[in-house]
């Protein structure tokens, strides 16, 4: 069973590797989907897989690598789409 998870960081989160840390992050997981760069300086991913892989990977989200300042994170539940591998945009 998959789940589908649209995530929407706040605060210092452009500049700071964030989409590619969570790519490998994601990888890592075995979660597929995208993170992007918004441009009211927000991060948004969309995260497809297993229940508890998705979830560690909110939680990533939530703390952001290293140079990060997350300071709001939005998460919704979406449908799943059948994604597969992840990718930056």
């Amino acid at each position: 069973m998959s789940i589908r998870r649209r995530i929407v960081a706040r605060g210092r989160v452009q500049g700071v590797f964030f989409r590619d840390t969570t790519r490998r992050r994601a990888e890592s997981l075995g979660v597929s989907g995208w993170a992007r760069n918004c441009t009211d300086g927000s991060v948004e991913v969309v995260a497809e897989g297993e229940p508890t892989a998705v979830e560690q990977l909110v939680e990533f989200v939530r703390r952001g690598p290293g140079r990060a300042e997350v300071s709001d994170v939005d998460v919704s539940d979406e449908e799943p789409e059948g994604l597969s591998g992840f990718r930056t945009r």
